[in-house]
């Protein structure tokens, strides 16, 4: 909720703005300020809960999520990003991602085996 106390445009740009969560943002108090605000919020239920709307559909987000950050962790060493600014760790983000695109799109141009690797481009 900080995040959108802090920039009430992030909602009054968004209507019906869906957010992904995991487990950990159970809260009675927080499901009624996002409802108060027309925010949903999706995230796994317990064992002892029933299931909410659209759970079974975030197996496959998390899965892909992981992946990314496994990629963005992995292969283009986002842990060690070494930007000393918001803006330059921005800027780190997006060259590692735009690497890893034209990586990606040669890779398929050229019908290599393995699309998603910068293997053979680390020298």
């Amino acid at each position: 909720m900080a995040i959108c106390d802090h920039n009430p445009r992030l909602l009054a740009d968004r209507p019906g703005l869906l957010i992904i969560a995991d487990k950990g943002y159970v809260s009675a108090e927080l499901d009624r300020l996002l409802d108060e605000r027309g925010v949903r919020l999706i995230r796994p239920s317990y064992r002892n809960r029933r299931p909410h709307p659209g759970e079974p559909l975030l197996k496959s987000i998390r899965q892909l999520i992981e992946s990314v950050n496994d990629t963005l962790k992995g292969q283009l060493n986002l842990e060690q990003h070494g930007g000393r600014t918001i803006e330059g760790v921005g800027v780190r983000i997006a060259q590692r991602l735009l690497a890893l695109t034209a990586a990606i799109w040669h890779n398929r141009a050229t019908s290599q085996p393995v699309t998603r690797s910068l293997t053979a481009y680390d020298h």
